[in-house]
């Protein structure tokens, strides 16, 4: 299926790493030019070299995206130097769990604000991409912790504002041809990621975790990176507001 994709452009936030690796990999399969940052120097470095090497524009930063100054102006920077911003993808997440002050505004500063800011500074790019082309995109990355609550964490309210947030900035911007989309992901495994540090710190809680899915394993970044870039793409012209969840039915929630 061809997602007509050759020849836009995306900004991943977090994009070295997981789901957003992933993300800024597909993108580039699909003939994409991708802008890529993280807190990683060296990371961001060898990604950008690795799109390029799969023949697209790419360029990527070592950035803090709690600094809304340095997100903003790096966004704009990017957009000029790549030709374009069609697409906007925020992945970047704190992951801080638990219900301390620090944890909820480590969780708000990264993953809301950094939501915010980032779409902020994209939304002139978008809109004249909208104008141009009929479609641009901008996907958050919640998850499936946004509609569940065993303790009173941080991280699962935190990632519910940010669908809330997405379906107003869906209705809001729809006539600028703007679609904003939410994908919300239950267990992601990669090696470096969270669970892989619960396989080898905490055996028993990650086989419980295996043990709650219906499929008996956890999603790679690839299959989340699958939703997020055709939810991304003129293949979905039609689908913005939405929150697609892509867990494996390891929640039993009823999406209707």
């Amino acid at each position: 299926m061809d997602l007509g994709l050759k020849g836009r452009n995306a900004v991943v936030l977090g994009g070295t790493r997981g789901i957003g690796r992933a993300i800024a990999e597909t993108l580039a399969a699909e003939g994409s030019g991708v802008a890529v940052c993280a807190r990683n120097a060296d990371q961001v470095a060898g990604t950008v070299a690795e799109l390029k090497a799969k023949g697209v524009r790419a360029t990527g930063a070592p950035l803090d995206v709690t600094d809304a100054a340095a997100l903003k102006a790096w966004i704009a920077d990017a957009a000029k130097e790549l030709g374009s911003l069609d697409m906007l993808f925020s992945n970047a997440g704190a992951m801080a769990q638990g219900g301390d002050p620090a944890a909820w505004e480590q969780n708000f500063r990264l993953d809301v604000l950094g939501a915010v800011n980032a779409f902020e500074a994209a939304q002139p790019f978008l809109e004249a991409s909208g104008a141009k082309s009929g479609d641009a995109a901008f996907i958050i990355i919640s998850s499936v912790s946004a509609a569940q609550a065993d303790t009173a964490s941080s991280y699962g309210p935190i990632k519910a504002a940010l669908i809330h947030m997405a379906k107003g900035l869906a209705r809001q911007h729809a006539g600028k041809k703007i679609r904003v989309n939410v994908v919300s992901p239950g267990t992601v495994y990669f090696k470096g990621g969270i669970w892989n540090m619960v396989e080898r710190d905490m055996p028993k809680r990650y086989q419980d975790a295996l043990a709650r899915n219906p499929t008996g394993r956890m999603a790679t970044p690839q299959e989340i990176a699958n939703a997020a870039v055709f939810l991304a793409s003129p293949a979905s012209s039609f689908t913005t507001g939405s929150n697609l969840v892509v867990d494996g039915a390891i929640s039993n929630r009823v999406n209707f």
